[in-house]
């Protein structure tokens, strides 16, 4: 996260709350779909319920599940289910990252796809007014997709590796709070 995603300047949004230490890293250990959304649930139990000013967006980290691409875009259907079934829709919604992460319109190692990718599968959990009121605060939000785009395309796909954000390691845990 740090060194891509903040260093990068990939989500103007991240650095604030990553600086704050309001990010909570929900390192999962689920191996099936069910256990996934039982983590799922309960992680978005614990967002709804924390004061924003302690943990503002939730990382649920999925070293051990979905690590098929075409699985982990099936199961992101489950996710909307389970925001509606929760009642969480308009509340809070959750963005996608995985290593394999292919925008359907672009080739597999197109750089555009790794404004979407993490070294392990990842639900990051947002709550929507949180998301309207950055992007409020920002000059021109319609420009982050065309500056990300020019930053890794700048940058380029050995540039990228160069980062060693794409290989899987040990979970992330510098900065922010670290959970499970």
């Amino acid at each position: 996260m740090k060194r891509a995603v903040i260093g990068l300047n990939l989500c103007p949004f991240a650095k604030s709350v990553y600086v704050k230490e309001q990010v909570r890293y929900a390192v999962s250990s689920a191996r099936t779909v069910d256990e996934v959304l039982d983590d799922l649930t309960r992680e978005l139990d614990i967002l709804v319920a924390a004061d924003p000013l302690q943990v503002e967006t939730t990382l649920l980290i999925l070293p051990q599940a979905l690590q098929n691409f075409a699985d982990f875009a099936d199961f992101l259907d489950l996710v909307e289910v389970t925001l509606k079934v929760q009642g969480l829709t308009g509340t809070l919604q959750v963005a996608s990252f995985h290593p394999q992460y292919q925008f359907a319109d672009a080739e597999e190692n197109d750089i555009s796809n790794y404004t979407n990718r993490a070294p392990y599968p990842i639900l990051h959990l947002l709550r929507e007014a949180s998301l309207a009121r950055a992007i409020r605060h920002h000059p021109d939000p319609s420009r982050i997709y065309q500056e990300n785009m020019a930053t890794l395309n700048a940058l380029g796909l050995e540039g990228w590796h160069a980062l060693g954000v794409d290989a899987p390691g040990k979970p992330p845990g510098d900065g922010g709070k670290q959970h499970r």
